[in-house]
């Protein structure tokens, strides 16, 4: 049996064909019409479309990049489209005749890596999508962590530093201002302007310019040894570890995989969060630690798990 999952993002639509062991049949893309609901939908069907005239498919699950109602049916709020309140199960079912489940996004990319991913095998465990934000899925008892609204799980809004960083949810202080590849620039930005010579390689990474140093920048030069790109990187990494510790103390996960661009730097990343996850946990000297990982399914695990919802009784 096979499903599409349906991943929305802010700039494209990515689409596939997804059979029960999680593997990608087929896959295509849109470009997201972002300010038109309607045309984002119309884009939607389009995708499914193309994909069923080669497949033969029996639902389609839909990964939206905003607050998703508890019945998994409406985009209650996205913050970088214009869904408010949106009945968008009803409207690309009306388009597809097909089942449609929808699913935030970060959940979605959670249950994949659970289902399929760097989770299988585990009951308990939280993915930290690591990107321009910070976002996250909890899976407890084999079950997504959804709350009584559907908006459970938004890491990333955790308030870590009081009076800290302005944060674009409209607080001060969220864990997203310090574990986020936005971050990570700007820490990367503020060396190259006043540390030059210590920030040499990120300067000739980015043409000399300081505010044109990106994180894939940072990535990059600390995957060669740099010294100032591997202690930003660390500097992530500690602040990651410190609010999954936070999320432990909570949830008691076996489990916490990293995802997003920033994941690619391996145990540059993950060693110093291990590390600062261990130092930071109540009572560590007594209990199991969490395994902390990288996730493996990339930009696809969205699209996998939402596929994996859509086909589940």
């Amino acid at each position: 049996m096979s499903t599409i999952g349906v991943d929305i993002g802010g700039t494209k639509i990515a689409a596939g064909v997804v059979d029960d062991d999680g593997a990608v049949l087929a896959r295509t893309r849109r470009d997201t019409p972002a300010t038109d609901p309607e045309a984002i939908e119309d884009a939607v069907a389009d995708a499914v479309a193309e994909l069923r005239a080669e497949h033969d498919v029996t639902a389609v699950g839909v990964a939206a990049a905003g607050y998703v109602d508890a019945t998994r049916s409406v985009v209650v709020f996205a913050p970088n489209l214009s869904w408010r309140h949106e009945p968008l199960r009803e409207e690309v079912e009306k388009r597809v005749g097909l089942p449609v489940v929808v699913e935030n996004d970060a959940n979605a990319a959670a249950w994949g890596e659970f289902t399929h991913g760097g989770g299988k095998g585990s009951r308990d465990m939280v993915l930290l999508t690591v990107g321009t934000g910070l976002g996250g899925g909890i899976v407890l008892d084999g079950e997504l962590v959804r709350g009584t609204g559907g908006m459970a799980a938004e890491v990333g809004h955790l308030r870590v530093v009081p009076d800290g960083h302005q944060c674009g949810c409209g607080r001060t202080g969220c864990w997203e201002q310090y574990g986020s590849g936005s971050a990570l620039v700007r820490w990367a930005r503020a060396l190259a302007r006043t540390e030059p010579v210590a920030a040499a390689r990120l300067l000739e990474l980015s043409g000399g310019d300081p505010d044109a140093v990106m994180g894939v920048h940072v990535t990059q030069a600390a995957e060669e040894g740099d010294v100032a790109a591997v202690r930003l990187v660390a500097t992530l990494g500690r602040w990651l570890g410190e609010g999954a510790a936070s999320l432990a103390a909570v949830l008691d996960p076996g489990l916490v995989l990293v995802g997003g661009g920033v994941s690619e730097a391996g145990d540059l990343l993950l060693q110093p969060m291990r590390e600062a996850f261990a130092g930071a946990l109540t009572a560590a000297m007594h209990r199991d630690l969490a395994r902390i990982d990288a996730a493996v399914l990339g930009n696809d695990a969205g699209m996998v798990g939402v596929a994996a919802l859509a086909a589940r009784p």
